[in-house]
């Protein structure tokens, strides 16, 4: 059942922006947002088009993919102490896994983290669930997973005028938060030192606070292909950590 954007947007209002410390961070960057939606993979992703494993992704993490995931958010970090990377959407067809589309985009500012705990500033290592999207703009035509609309995401004018739009449009990193509510619902299972609210989202031109960062063009791009259906997930992690 699809989720109505005006009544989660409603529901979730109320929690806002003090739940959007855990994504977007004041990263301090001024760099100028990337605008290639195929963007020209950085140092450390992988070169080929098609495979029968997800490149350069270890037994460790590739045995926790679902056998019946079809579509593959990959972000290979250049360091464990990086905040850069790339996004590479895989996508299963039969038994062989096709490279859809690239990006360059950011992760946590510190890099990544196997124990990640709140305001550490870097990104979880592991495989996660897509399962809801929201944003303070409506959802891009043709875009399946559950949406939230609401005012409650968007960044404060306090931050950056670079990160005010961050959270223009967003989805949720299942890590520690309860699928099938919004984004921005503040729940968090394994208790708040684990942190949370760790999304993709707009790139602001420099590392997060722990979520994953793409050019405005990719989170349109993967909001309108992203399919429940083929059940997403993203692994994402350092290079090391990927392929251990």
């Amino acid at each position: 059942m699809r989720f109505s954007g005006t009544l989660r947007a409603v529901a979730v209002t109320a929690v806002g922006a003090a739940f959007l410390s855990g994504c977007g961070g004041t990263g301090g960057g001024s760099a100028k947002k990337p605008d290639d939606s195929r963007a020209r993979p950085t140092r450390g992703a992988p070169v080929v088009s098609h495979a029968k494993r997800i490149p350069d992704v270890g037994q460790r993490l590739r045995s926790r993919i679902p056998e019946r995931s079809r579509q593959v958010v990959a972000v290979y970090g250049r360091g464990e102490d990086s905040a850069d990377s790339t996004v590479v959407l895989w996508t299963k067809h039969g038994k062989t896994w096709e490279r859809t589309r690239s990006w360059a985009a950011h992760n946590g500012k510190r890099g990544w983290a196997t124990d990640h705990r709140e305001g550490d500033k870097r990104s979880p290592v592991g495989v996660f669930t897509l399962s809801d999207a929201g944003g303070v703009l409506p959802e891009p035509k043709g875009s399946d997973l559950p949406y939230t609309r609401s005012a409650g995401f968007a960044a404060p004018h306090y931050w950056p005028k670079t990160h005010w739009h961050d959270f223009d449009h967003v989805i949720a990193i299942d890590y520690n938060r309860l699928k099938g509510t919004s984004p921005n619902d503040p729940t968090r299972p394994q208790g708040q030192s684990k942190g949370g609210s760790i999304w993709l989202h707009l790139d602001h031109g420099s590392g997060t606070s722990g979520c994953v960062s793409l050019p405005e063009p990719a989170m349109e791009y993967l909001l309108r292909t992203l399919d429940p259906a083929r059940h997403p997930v993203v692994v994402m992690g350092d290079r090391a950590h990927l392929a251990a």
